[in-house]
């Protein structure tokens, strides 16, 4: 039977990537044998990068080393993780340390060479993209082949010949191009079409005809009821995983078109980093890039979705591992100085609509292939930063805040609604108040839009005012996990900020404040954290919303709102827990404060 390729299952979250190969460093230039494969996934849960806050690892552990675990300023020594592994009954963890090590290896930036492990170039370019590893994901994906020798999952028989990333990319191209030939609005690719046709796409020689299936899909669903929409897709994806799998047995089927949607859903994160493809349709599309159109039909000339060949696995693992490797497409004069052109083409129409100085353009004729990637960067900088600018014209307006208060009201209903929470609260917060800077730290894509959420080690949002600073900390997680993932780490966070910005605040929004988050904000603001007081509100979701709300009204009665504002809420917040006996009567007053702080806005 065929196989449908995966990026990886063992770190379904790219930015983790990094925190795996961070985690690995120790072992560097040692053999990679038994002992050195268990050591590994020791570090992993060291870092609290495998079993930390889940419940199926926490399952026969003592309350004692529950409690350890959760304590993230804490560190779990040796002795604590063998009896870890002693408590789990692991019979061969060896076996856990291969697995965790599989993606680092199979994308380039870790190789096993005679047995030792080895951090590659690529990997060290990493582990120094602490916020934006795209470059880096999109020289190991532009690479990345099946049949590979360095791979034991696809044989090389015939039955595989793809490069999954270029390849994705030439079909969407494909479906945009049938589609504006039959005179319909080019848009990508659903989500679903992804998930089922993208992972199962193993020959490049399949592309058209993969296109054309998905275009004839379409329109066996068009002027149909929902219902039968919907029926029409099931019956479609049955038989396109019998057709694929070459068998009619059911569970077979059923397992793969399950696999398919989980292939196709990390697929997308993974891409989206490279930033050649964007989400688009309230995030029910995948599309190319138009700011990267010249790279893309770069690839595409030069046939980088169809594989090399290989004469063994050492030449395989020497061509993924290599920064250098292979010669980028576009990284001719031509093709630069077309590249160079358009971004400065984008950089002062930014700049012509938001009033500002227009840049005066460098004379590319005189500038080395170097010389342009670096100008490329620059401008590309300098657009993101114009984008954010122009990202708080576009806060201000009362339909812009409605839309806000909508989008979070209905946060529930975006299948990526832990990024869009980011994203929501970047922009709720431009549209609160007369900010210097609303600084998100999530890698976004040419578009501005995010690729991901923020990383860990950095607070979510930072934001800066002429009389305070402040950071704002998200998250989707409800329950225990909640406290597990940020309760110590935005007090963490916000100890960073402190030592680089005076008169610093927090707000931390998520649907509901757990009692463990609340108790931990409450000792921060009362008792302190690491020897002093912090000043940390926490705000449920719906309000957030109330604030969004309170200042639409404010708008609409021509009235004005400034930081100042946002501060007394904060601070009144933060302060109040000092008068209230407990953690818990101290978020429940909360609500109050927004409501005493809504009512004096409008007074």
């Amino acid at each position: 039977m065929l196989k449908a390729w995966s990026i990886t299952t063992t770190v379904r979250n790219p930015e983790r990537l990094r925190d795996f190969l961070v985690a690995l460093k120790p072992l560097e230039n040692k053999t990679w044998d038994k002992a050195n494969q268990e050591n590994y996934q020791k570090l992993l849960i060291k870092n609290r990068l495998y079993g930390f806050g889940s419940a199926q690892f926490y399952n026969g552990l003592t309350t004692y080393i529950i409690k350890l675990i959760n304590d993230t300023d804490s560190e779990i020594d040796d002795d604590t993780i063998d009896e870890i592994i002693r408590l789990k009954n692991y019979t061969d963890f060896a076996m856990r340390g291969r697995q965790s090590i599989n993606p680092l290896t199979k994308f380039g930036f870790v190789i096993i060479d005679n047995g030792i492990v080895k951090i590659t170039d690529l990997g060290k370019k990493l582990i120094a993209s602490e916020k934006d590893a795209g470059d880096v994901f999109l020289r190991s994906f532009i690479k990345w082949q099946i049949p590979n020798p360095a791979s034991n999952d696809f044989t090389d028989k015939g039955d595989y010949n793809v490069v999954p990333f270029v390849a994705t990319l030439k079909l969407i191209n494909e479906v945009n191009r049938i589609e504006t030939e039959n005179g319909n609005n080019a848009a990508g690719i659903s989500k679903r079409e992804f998930s089922l046709f993208v992972p199962s796409l193993v020959k490049y020689t399949d592309i058209e005809n993969y296109a054309k299936q998905i275009v004839e899909l379409r329109a066996l669903q068009k002027g149909k009821t929902k219902q039968e929409r919907k029926k029409i897709r099931d019956d479609y994806r049955k038989q396109f995983a019998a057709n694929f799998l070459g068998t009619s047995k059911q569970a077979a089927i059923n397992k793969l078109l399950t696999n398919l949607k989980d292939y196709g859903d990390n697929a997308i994160r993974y891409f989206r980093l490279t930033k050649f493809i964007r989400i688009r349709g309230n995030g029910f599309y995948i599309d190319l890039e138009l700011n990267r159109s010249t790279e893309i039909e770069a690839l595409f000339e030069s046939e980088f979705y169809k594989p090399k060949h290989f004469a063994d696995r050492n030449e395989y693992v020497s061509y993924m591992s290599d920064d250098n490797l292979p010669i980028l497409p576009w990284q001719t004069k031509d093709k630069l100085s077309k590249i160079a052109s358009d971004v400065y083409k984008d950089v002062i129409e930014l700049q012509s609509n938001l009033g500002l100085v227009i840049e005066s353009e460098k004379d590319i004729s005189v500038m080395s292939e170097n010389d342009l990637v670096l100008y490329i960067n620059d401008l590309r900088e300098s657009r993101k930063e114009l984008q954010e600018k122009d990202n708080h014209i576009k806060s201000q307006p009362v339909s812009s805040i409605t839309q806000y208060i909508e989008q979070l009201e209905g946060i529930f209903e975006f299948e990526n609604r832990a990024l869009m929470l980011e994203y929501l609260s970047t922009m709720g917060l431009h549209a609160l108040n007369d900010a210097k800077e609303i600084k998100p730290n999530y890698p976004v894509g040419d578009d501005n839009e995010p690729t991901s959420t923020a990383p860990g080690g950095m607070a979510d949002i930072e934001c800066f005012y002429d009389n305070f600073n402040m950071i704002c900390e998200v998250t989707m997680l409800n329950g225990r996990d909640q406290w597990f993932n940020e309760g110590q780490p935005v007090m963490r966070h916000l100890r960073d900020f402190e030592n680089s910005h005076l008169n610093a605040y927090c707000i931390f929004i998520a649907p509901t404040i757990h009692t463990d988050s609340a108790e931990t904000f409450y000792i921060a603001n009362t008792i302190g954290y690491k020897g002093s007081k912090q000043k940390i509100a926490p705000l449920t979701i719906k309000q957030f919303v109330e604030l969004l709300k309170t200042l639409r009204q404010v708008r609409e009665a021509n009235k004005k709102f400034t930081h100042n504002s946002l501060k007394n809420l904060i601070n009144d917040i933060a302060e109040s827990a000092n008068s209230i006996s407990n953690s818990d009567d101290w978020v429940v007053n909360t609500q109050n404060i927004v409501n005493s702080w809504s009512v004096s806005l409008m007074n």
